[in-house]
């Protein structure tokens, strides 16, 4: 993991509310159903030099409170498809986790370290809980950035 900096950026995609308790079950998870849509109602709009982003936004409170997650691009053909919704990631501070693998369960287990990190007693990083966003390298690479202090 490493700290990095990131300016702004606005990207479009699609977006659901959610709970990290809601997605614990398939009868009331939404982010994969989420990814679906802008499979097929985004992909077809991608390029080659298209960036795609998973980004949680707008937290209720921390990781036990609601929460929106967008399926986005930076592709600006995405920002014209009906029920797109724009974003943007905000400049800060980050602490960036790596993983490569198979997709999904690369980035379910990549959360998993993340949360680990986080509720370690001796963390030295605060969360800020303002953007975090997933970066999609290719077919089997991915990094999430989490806002920190």
């Amino acid at each position: 993991m490493k700290v990095q900096i990131f300016d702004a950026v606005e990207l479009s995609g699609f977006k659901v509310r959610t709970t990290n308790e809601n997605e614990m079950s398939v009868e009331t998870a939404k982010i994969a159903g989420l990814w679906q849509t802008f499979s097929t109602q985004g992909g077809p709009h991608l390029t080659e030099k298209s960036q795609v982003f998973g980004v949680y936004t707008n937290y209720q409170s921390d990781y036990t409170g609601e929460f929106d997650v967008l399926a986005c691009s930076d592709e600006a053909a995405i920002a014209g498809l009906e029920q797109t919704s724009r974003v943007q990631i905000e400049a800060g501070k980050y602490l960036t986790f790596e993983a490569e693998g198979e997709m999904p369960q690369a980035v379910i287990d990549l959360w998993g370290e993340v949360w680990g990190y986080f509720t370690q007693a001796d963390c030295p990083h605060i969360r800020r809980y303002t953007t975090d966003f997933e970066r999609y390298i290719g077919e089997d690479r991915v990094e999430i950035s989490i806002a920190i202090e």
